[in-house]
């Protein structure tokens, strides 16, 4: 049974959470990505919630920005530091140290941070398709592949995205699923939850839902340069700010046409003790596409002596 909450912060904040399991066992935090929301865990907070699986404690926190967690209007409040410090706080509410923290798309870009940041937060990272900043930074730089799959940030910064991204029951964002491969996954059912999420509150303009997710891209430097936006290539990360100690397991879809797999080359230099899967076959949308295969890894991982 999928539980709901919303989950107030020290710092104001508010963060609507799902969960399944029960308090008193070690804890995986599932963290989503966009144009998504934390009902896409489901599967995976049930199957591990069961004893016969771990018996863990299994939540997943709508980002800042999305369903009904706050929305703060000033972009700036969607920087790094403040994503990390609203998962630094859900964590310390159950608890103050994870199993493991799981993480996809923006959800893994605030994942790579508290790893590197705040490492005894959380035993284990388990990352599935979102690049580690320095070689996210080292690809939008030097690689035109990587420039042209990552355009569509270029468009998710405009003023309008939102209001574009919702003409005609949000098409543009189906397309999203489904020209990386088809999506049988996406059935009706699964498209309501994210209209649910995409609306927003009821009586606002169309893609309200949308504003906080495209803010994560407004308040990121991390996209390809443009004549008019040096973007990435006006960006220096310091070795201290990459390098990752924890345990981590990289599961990469190889199909991911936004993220190819040019990002886990050299991965190694950055995680000290790492375990990268190339997944054939697979999209951007592997959590949806393959639960079970990401489920197997996962207990895999968790399994492993520390």
């Amino acid at each position: 049974m999928i539980q709901t909450w919303l989950q107030p912060l020290p710092h104001g904040i508010t963060l609507s959470c799902r969960a399944a399991g029960e308090r008193d066992r070690p804890v995986l935090l599932f963290l989503h990505g966009f144009p998504e929301a934390a009902f896409v865990w489901d599967e995976l907070l049930l199957h591990f919630s069961r004893p016969e699986n771990g018996g863990y404690r299994c939540v997943a926190p709508n980002l800042r920005g999305y369903e009904r967690s706050s929305a703060p209007a000033d972009v700036a409040a969607y920087r790094p530091k403040h994503l990390v410090q609203d998962i630094a706080a859900l964590i310390a509410t159950e608890g103050g140290r994870l199993a493991c923290l799981v993480a996809h798309d923006w959800g893994g870009a605030v994942a790579w941070n508290i790893a590197n940041q705040l490492p005894q937060l959380a035993q284990r990272l388990a990352i599935i398709n979102s690049p580690h900043p320095g070689t996210f930074l080292r690809e939008l730089v030097h690689s035109t592949a990587q420039q042209q799959a990552s355009e569509y940030m270029n468009f998710l910064i405009r003023p309008d995205a939102e209001r574009i991204l919702a003409d005609q029951d949000y098409r543009r964002l189906w397309g999203f699923f489904t020209s990386w491969g088809g999506a049988p996954w996406l059935t009706e059912a699964v498209k309501q939850q994210y209209r649910d999420v995409w609306n927003g509150p009821a009586g606002g303009p169309p893609g309200a839902g949308l504003v906080g997710g495209c803010n994560y891209y407004r308040a990121s430097p991390l996209r390809p340069p443009t004549p008019q936006d040096p973007a990435a290539a006006a960006v220096t990360l310091p070795a201290s700010m990459l390098t990752v100690s924890l345990p981590t397991l990289v599961l990469w879809a190889m199909e991911d046409v936004a993220l190819p797999p040019a990002l886990v080359d050299g991965l190694d230099e950055y995680v000290a003790d790492l375990t990268l899967e190339r997944v054939p076959g697979a999209t951007h949308w592997i959590v949806h596409e393959r639960p079970q295969f990401v489920a197997e890894r996962l207990a895999a991982f968790l399994a492993r002596p520390l």
